[in-house]
């Protein structure tokens, strides 16, 4: 992970479901300390609202299965507050997160069978029908990324196009040379 933040990644979500509670907090407490080189990386936590509280991270991010997000704002206060959504997820959540993770876009081996891409048109729609910003999830690779800001996306999430190939620094070079602004 630290040679994808070196070659320009500037945001991680850390969601490692399978580490307990006190190498999660170590982990978190490595990566906030990436801070010291990269001021401006923000680090987010998946679902662990504790952790991310008391490790003191940038942002807490809930799924579909995650706590009430009215009482995680509640409990986070002005930390950044984001969640996953779907198609036919209720707009009204934007009144409470800050930013949203919607798909899957494009299809993905981790929702087969489970949620249905919602594709470049119905990531256009929840851009429209939401009102905070609306990152595209779901399939994303550095070909596609393109297409997900065309469709109006703030921008992309990525694991497996990252963290999933051999060399995910190089990975992160080819998200960013797609998602440079347009002269």
């Amino acid at each position: 992970m630290r040679r994808s933040v070196r070659a320009g990644l500037r945001g991680l979500l850390l969601r490692e479901e399978r580490l307990q509670d006190r190498p999660f907090l170590e982990l978190l407490e490595e990566v906030l300390s990436w801070k010291a080189e990269v001021p401006d990386l923000w680090v987010g936590v998946h679902d662990r609202v504790h952790l991310a509280l008391v490790a003191g991270a940038d942002g807490v991010h809930l799924g579909f299965r995650s706590l009430d997000a009215r009482r995680v704002r509640d409990l986070v206060g002005e930390m950044t507050l984001g969640c996953s959504t779907h198609a036919g997820d209720d707009p009204r959540l934007g009144e409470i997160c800050d930013y949203v993770f919607h798909g899957p876009v494009f299809d993905t081996p981790s929702k087969r069978g489970w949620k249905e891409p919602v594709g470049l048109e119905g990531l256009r729609q929840a851009v429209l029908d939401w009102d905070v910003p609306v990152l595209g999830i779901g399939g994303i690779d550095p070909g596609r990324a393109r297409a997900v800001l065309d469709a109006g996306a703030a921008g992309v999430a990525a694991l497996r196009g990252i963290l999933g190939q051999d060399h995910p620094a190089r990975e992160v070079q080819a998200y960013l040379a797609q998602l440079e602004p347009r002269p």
